[in-house]
Parts: C-alpha cells; structure tokens; sequence
C-alpha cells in the first residue's frame, strides 16, 4: 500500500545525500577526522614543551670541565725569572766590587812595584809625542808614548819593540812580558805559551834587564827569575784589560814591526837602514 505525500509539504522530504554527509566520519576521534591538536599553530612550538601545555623550555646551562693547570709554562717562567734574577744580582755585585779588585789582587802580589803610588805625576802623564822619549824605568811602565801602539793581540815578538809604541800599548790595557835574551829557550817557550793568542798581551826580548823576566802593565811592574814563578800568572790575571787608562780601545792595528825605533821614524828612515 502506497502512501501519497503531499506535493507542497516540504518538510518530509529528505534528501539522502544529506543525510550520507552528517553520518560520515560519526564515531572516529577528532584526529582521525583531521581536526588540529590544540594549542595552534600546526604542532608544539618553538619554546614549548612536547606534549603542548605550551610553558617556555627552560634554557640548559652548559657544563664546564675542568682541565686543569698547564705546569710546563709555569716551571719555564720560573726558571727564566729565577735566572734573570742572578744575572741582575752579579751585575750589581761587579759593579760593586769591580773598579777596586784589580787593585787589590795587584796588591796582595808579592815583590809587585806599584809606581801609581809612589809616582803618581809619572802615572798621569800620558801626552802623544814623535821622536824617541827616554823613561826613568826599562822597561818603561807609563808616560808620554808615541801616537802609534804596538799590536798587542797575543803577539810573541822575536826581537826587540820600541819603547814608545809598547808603553802606548799598556795605556790600552796591555801587560807586556819582557825577557833576557839570554833566557833558556824552554823558559821562553813557557812565557809564550801564557802571551800567545790571549788579547791585551805582548811579548818581547830585552837586553839589560836585571831580573830574567819583567812584567809591565800601566802603573805596575815585576821582576822574577823563572818563567814557572806562579806570579806571572797573577800578574797577567789581575792587570789585563784592568789597567786600562782607556777602556774600550782595542789593541788590534798596532805596530807589528819590531826595533827599538818608534813608527813614524822607521817610515822616515831610508830603505835598508
């Protein structure tokens, strides 16, 4: 049996794809159904936590680990300081001591002739002068000299050196080891040993001396018998370089010819005289 709707009674009509789209997806959970998780914004955030909530992530404090002291710069530090501190500490001990040593070992030397003492103006007379000079003592301790020294960089001379060049030489500093010509050759080979290739010093022959070996510097002189008199080496110890009356000038590029005339009257000489 059919029942007849009426064509104007709209309210009864349904329209089955209507119907179709309120039941779709009834029953699924809202994700399945394409529904945003809350919160917003399409996921958890920059500076939230996961799970949403949405609280700022509390900044991680980084650890720092402890590697500890490098002991290697530290010991060279040290030992540098430890080092720069006993140079400082020497230097001001030789400052100290230094200008009054040479005058005491000079002194504690026995039989030495000190002419600074006892004959001061000869010992502060220091002029250049040309020609020959003549000395109170041979050989010569002090005094006028000529403007020329005698090289004295170790130099062992065989024969004879003029006075006045030699005596130029110990203003510079230089001891001057002078022997009897007569002197066993073994003796002088002792004294050159002591003279050869040691700067500030010169060695020569000199006729008339009244002790085997003489020993000159600026100021001092002494005499001794042998060449093994331990004395010499004191001498030599003491007064080199010590007794300068002009520290800082070398002895090199001296006088290197021998005779007993002084430079610039050899030059004026003619040849073979």
């Amino acid at each position: 049996m059919s029942i007849s709707t009426p064509a104007g009674d709209s309210s009864r009509q349904t329209s089955p794809p209507a119907a179709k789209k309120a039941t779709a997806g009834a029953g699924r959970p809202p994700a399945a159904r394409g529904a945003r998780p809350s919160g917003g914004g399409g996921g958890a955030g920059k500076g939230t936590r996961p799970g949403g909530g949405g609280k700022p992530r509390k900044p991680i404090t980084p650890v720092k680990v402890s590697q500890g002291r490098s002991w290697g710069p530290i010991a060279l530090f040290s030992a540098v300081g430890v080092i720069a501190a006993a140079i400082i500490g020497y230097g001001i001990y030789a400052v100290s001591v230094g200008p009054k040593d040479y005058k005491e070992m000079a002194a504690g030397i026995s039989g030495i002739s000190d002419f600074r003492k006892s004959d001061p103006k000869l010992t502060n007379t220091r002029s250049h002068k040309s020609g020959s000079i003549q000395y109170a003592q041979a050989p010569p301790v002090a005094g006028d000299h000529n403007i020329s020294w005698q090289n004295c960089m170790g130099d062992v001379y065989d024969a004879q050196i003029a006075n006045e060049n030699a005596v130029h030489s110990l203003e510079h500093g230089a001891v001057w080891v002078t022997y009897r010509p007569d002197l066993p050759k073994d003796q002088i080979d002792a004294l050159a040993s002591k003279v050869r290739g040691q700067e500030f010093t010169m060695m020569s022959p000199f006729p008339g001396l009244d002790k085997p070996i003489s020993l000159q510097a600026w100021g001092y002189q002494l005499k001794v018998d042998n060449a093994g008199d331990d004395r010499i080496d004191e001498f030599i110890r003491a007064l080199r370089l010590n007794a300068s009356l002009e520290p800082g000038v070398g002895c090199s590029g001296g006088v290197t010819a021998t005779g007993t005339t002084p430079r610039e009257l050899q030059q004026q000489q003619p040849q073979g005289q």
